[in-house]
């Protein structure tokens, strides 16, 4: 399938995640067509490292994406908000978003799909099941899906332009006086990424490959208790292990998150990272503000309901 795709104003960092972003595909599907040699600019091949530049016009061809999520009539789902064009569902930790591959089940795609069987065309990769967003496999709250191709080429947009507003509940280790704001760019390598704090180590990154792309976080402190600080995090741009990498890189990593704080930081009787997707604000593709928020996942409250409170 040939597409031609013109990279907008704020494009920025490597090409083939400006290319994926833009069009509203899974990088997989943009990697394989950097790979087959099937990504051009004015002829000439170009390489999935070569930076994004705005205006620029890129024409590649993409291999046929997988069919849409196998409904699953059975599996639970908790809608937050129910409108005509998308909707905003409740997402449990350990539930992915989307399947990766034909045939896969358990996702959460599955489940809307079967209720609302619309989804399933709405997003230009079938396999996402009119996701607009994404969250980590063991982050648990609001995401949202589109009903109808329009609103998710709206609903992206607002994603794309940063003007959705994405508010994180993280129980930290360690105790955060202050809230603030992290800036540090993060590089990714495989399923991990990597902070670039000053000039010389984005230079490091750069020499083996990778780009530091630009991420700010924003906290504040929720709650204090003895060795753990509850924040709220809001996050502005949307890089792949955002919160948790710039967290960590601050000296206070998330609770149970052992990729990024090691065994230091499990929480007995949590199985998971107290990462919590709390609150969503978009605009509706109909026009007005919308806001939903998710209650704290049980396993989540009663983690709290154990932490000592903060010392007298």
């Amino acid at each position: 399938m040939k597409r031609t795709v013109t990279l907008p104003a704020d494009a920025a960092g490597r090409l083939d995640r400006a290319l994926a972003d833009s069009l509203g595909l899974g990088r997989a599907v943009v990697k394989r067509a950097f790979a087959l040699g099937e990504v051009r600019v004015d002829g000439r091949r170009v390489r999935p490292a070569e930076p994004a530049q705005p205006g620029l016009r890129v024409e590649l061809t993409v291999e046929a994406s997988h069919g849409p999520p196998s409904p699953e009539p059975g599996a639970p789902l908790r809608v937050l908000l129910e409108q005509p064009r998308f909707l905003v569902v409740d997402k449990p930790a350990g539930v992915a978003v989307h399947p990766l591959r034909d045939g896969e089940a358990g996702t959460l795609a599955n489940a809307v799909v079967a209720r609302y069987p619309e989804c399933a065309a709405a997003s230009l990769d079938p396999r996402e099941g009119g996701a607009a967003q994404r969250l980590d496999l063991e982050t648990s709250g609001c995401v949202l899906f589109a009903r109808d191709r329009g609103a998710w080429e709206r609903l992206h947009d607002q994603l794309r332009r940063r003007v959705v507003e994405k508010v994180y509940l993280a129980l930290v280790c360690g105790k955060v006086s202050a809230g603030g704001v992290c800036t540090v760019p993060l590089a990714q390598r495989g399923g991990k990424v990597l902070p670039a704090p000053d000039a010389v180590a984005e230079e490091r990154l750069r020499v083996k490959g990778l780009n530091p792309r630009p991420a700010e976080t924003r906290y504040e402190v929720e709650q204090r208790f003895a060795r753990h600080t509850l924040l709220r995090v809001r996050i502005v741009t949307g890089a792949m292990h955002q919160i948790r990498a710039h967290l960590a890189h601050l000296g206070c990593p998330v609770a149970g998150d052992t990729l990024y704080g090691g065994e230091a930081v499990v929480l007995p009787g949590l199985t998971r990272h107290f990462l919590h997707a709390a609150r969503l604000g978009v605009e509706s593709p109909d026009g007005g503000r919308v806001v939903v928020e998710s209650p704290l996942p049980p396993e989540l409250v009663a983690a709290l309901a154990r932490l000592p409170p903060p010392e007298a």
